[in-house]
C-alpha cells in the first residue's frame, strides 16, 4: 500500500486456482515474448483490455505487455520490430504463427503522461520504472488489472477486478480528469456497455455526459474505430440508445438524430431511429458481417428528408428516400474515413433496398438488374437488410413473397442449361471441322446437348468431335428431328431445375 492508501498487491480473492486458469489461457507466443523481457532482467506484464477478457473468459483480440526496459532495450531483445509512435510502444513481430491476433504484439514502457491540452494525446510522455505510475494513467478500472505472465500474479490498485465481477464501467480515478485528458474514452465507454453488457457506474456516467462536447476535438478516424466496434458488438441497439441519451450520437453521424420522433404510421409501429435500432440488433443477432450490419442501420437514415402527408390517407409517403438515403451514407462514411470499399458497398445496399415488388408480377429481367445493381457477390447481403428491414417492423424474417424472390435469385443467378456447355461449340465447328454455319449446325450442336445431358461423360472435344462426324451424314430431316429432341430435353432439364429451387424455398 502506497502514501495514498492504494493497494498495489495481490487481492485475498484471487486464488491460486484462478492464477492458474488465466495462466493456462495465455498464449506460448505471448509467454515466449514476456519470458524473453524477464530473462534479460526486466520486468514484464499483461495489461489492459487483454486482461480483462481473460478474466470474461473471452479470447483477446490483441495482446498488450508493459514492461520498464526503455524502447531501446525492448528492440534490442527482438529480430523484428517496429516503433513509429510518440508513446514509446514497440511492436514485435511473430513469425510463424496463423493467429492473427499473435502476429504483433505491442509492448509498451511504464509511463507517466502530462497534460492534455487537446483532449486527445498526452502533451508529453515520461518513462517510468514503476507498474503503478503505468496503471493509474489508465481509463477504467477494469483495464487497470496487470497479469505476470509466469506467475500469473494479479496486481489491481483500483479494484478492477469487484466491478469486472458487478459489470460495471468505472474511471481510474476521476472520471472528470479521465474525460478530459481523452474525449474517446466517452466513446469506449458507451462501447464498452455494448460490448459487455456492462453498466456505468452512476458519477462515471454523469461526467461523461458533461464532457460530450469534447468529442468534437477527436479525430473522424479514432470515432469511427468506437462506432465500428459497437455496431459490431452483441447489443448496437444498446450502444445506439445511449449514444442517443447521452448526446453521442451526434458526434457520430448527427443526421441519425432527425429519425428521433419521425413517426412513419403505416405498417410501422416505431419512430425512424427506432425502426433503424431494430434493424441493426436483428443484423447483430444473426451475426451478418459488418457491411450488412452498417446498411441495416442506414437504410431508412433518408426518410426524415423525405417525409410528405399522403394526399388521401393518414399515413406519410417516403418517395426516394433510398436515394436521398444512398448519398446521405456515402457522405457520412466518408466523413467517418471508412474504406471506399465499405462505402461502396454499404451505399448500394441502402440504395436497392426497396427493390421489393409484387414477386407474382415480378420477371426474372428485374431481377437480374437488381443483381447487377448490387453485384452477384452481394445480392444476398440485400436479402439480408431486407429480412432487417421487415423484422424491424416486428414482422416474419421470412414471408411468402421474400422466399419467392430467393428462389428467383437462385434462378436468375444459376447458369442455363445451354450449348455453351458443351466441350465444342459453334466456332469450334465452323474453324476446326470446316463446317458452314446454318440451321445444320444449330441443330447438331442441339443434338449433341441431348446427348451429354443423358450421359455428361460424353462432353470431351474428342468424344464429341467423332460424333459431329457421324450426325454429319444425317439429313436435314434427320438431323433436324435429333435437335429438336435436344431443345425438348433442354427445355425439360430447365423446368426440373427451376422447379426443385421454388421447393427449396417453399413456393410455387
Amino acid at each position: 500500500m502506497d502514501e495514498t492508501g492504494v493497494r498495489f498487491s495481490l487481492p485475498a480473492h484471487t486464488t491460486f486456482l484462478m492464477k492458474h486458469t488465466l495462466q493456462k489461457n495465455i498464449p506460448q507466443p505471448i509467454i515466449t515474448v514476456a519470458q524473453t523481457i524477464l530473462d534479460a532482467g526486466f520486468e514484464c506484464y499483461i495489461v489492459g483490455g487483454c486482461v480483462r477478457d481473460l478474466l470474461l473468459k473471452i479470447k483477446p483480440t490483441d495482446w498488450d505487455l508493459t514492461t520498464n526496459a526503455k524502447p531501446e532495450q525492448i528492440i534490442s531483445l527482438f529480430e523484428e520490430t517496429f516503433y513509429e509512435n510518440d508513446f514509446g510502444t514497440v511492436g514485435v513481430v511473430i513469425d510463424g504463427v496463423e493467429d492473427e491476433t499473435l502476429k504483433v504484439v505491442e509492448i509498451t514502457p511504464y509511463r507517466l503522461e502530462g497534460a492534455y491540452t487537446n483532449a486527445r494525446h498526452p502533451d508529453a510522455v515520461t518513462f517510468s520504472d514503476n507498474l503503478e505510475d503505468d496503471l493509474q494513467r489508465r481509463d477504467f478500472t477494469m483495464n487497470a488489472i496487470a497479469l505476470h505472465p509466469i506467475t500469473g500474479d494479479i496486481i489491481d490498485p483500483y479494484q478492477g477486478q469487484d466491478d469486472i465481477k458487478d459489470k460495471v464501467i468505472r474511471t481510474v480515478g476521476n472520471p472528470n480528469d479521465r474525460f478530459t485528458e481523452d474525449a474517446l474514452r466517452i466513446m469506449r465507454a458507451v462501447r464498452f456497455k455494448a460490448q459487455l453488457g456492462f453498466n456505468v457506474s452512476p458519477e462515471t456516467f454523469e461526467a461523461l455526459k458533461s464532457n460530450v462536447p469534447k468529442l468534437e476535438h477527436v479525430s473522424r478516424e479514432r470515432v469511427r474505430d468506437e462506432f465500428s466496434k459497437m455496431i459490431n458488438s452483441k447489443d448496437p441497439m444498446l450502444g445506439m440508445k445511449v449514444s442517443q441519451e447521452t448526446g453521442v450520437l451526434a458526434y457520430i453521424a448527427k443526421e441519425f438524430t432527425d429519425g428521433i420522433g419521425c413517426e412513419q404510421k403505416g405498417e410501422h409501429i416505431y419512430d425512424v431511429f427506432d425502426h433503424l435500432l431494430h434493424a441493426v440488433q436483428h443484423a447483430a443477432d444473426k451475426n451478418f458481417p459488418f457491411h450488412v450490419r452498417l446498411a441495416a442501420l442506414f437504410h431508412d437514415i433518408g426518410k426524415p428528408k423525405t417525409r410528405r402527408p399522403h394526399p388521401l390517407k393518414d399515413k406519410f409517403t417516403f418517395y426516394g428516400h433510398e436515394v436521398v438515403g444512398a448519398k446521405m451514407t456515402k457522405k457520412i462514411l466518408e466523413d467517418l474515413k471508412f474504406p471506399k470499399k465499405t462505402v461502396d458497398i454499404v451505399t448500394k445496399l441502402v440504395r436497392h433496398h426497396m427493390f421489393f415488388s409484387d414477386v407474382e408480377k415480378i420477371t426474372l429481367s428485374a431481377v437480374r438488374r437488381i443483381i447487377v445493381g448490387v453485384g452477384k457477390d452481394h445480392i444476398w447481403d440485400l436479402m439480408d437488410v431486407r429480412e432487417c428491414d421487415r423484422v424491424g417492423m416486428k414482422k416474419k424474417e421470412a414471408p411468402y413473397r421474400l422466399r419467392k424472390y430467393h428462389a428467383m435469385i437462385e434462378e436468375a443467378l444459376r447458369d442455363p442449361i445451354s450449348v455453351s456447355q458443351l466441350a465444342v461449340d459453334g466456332e469450334y465447328l465452323m474453324h476446326t471441322m470446316q463446317m458452314k454455319p446454318g440451321p445444320r449446325m444449330g441443330w447438331m450442336l442441339h443434338a449433341l446437348l441431348e446427348e451429354v445431358l443423358e450421359n455428361p461423360k460424353l462432353n470431351t472435344v474428342e468424344q464429341l468431335h467423332e460424333r459431329v462426324l457421324d450426325l454429319d451424314e444425317l439429313s436435314d430431316k434427320a438431323l433436324r428431328t435429333l435437335g429438336e429432341k435436344g431443345k425438348e430435353r433442354k427445355e425439360k432439364e430447365d423446368e426440373e431445375l427451376v422447379q426443385s429451387l421454388r421447393k427449396k424455398h417453399g413456393v410455387k
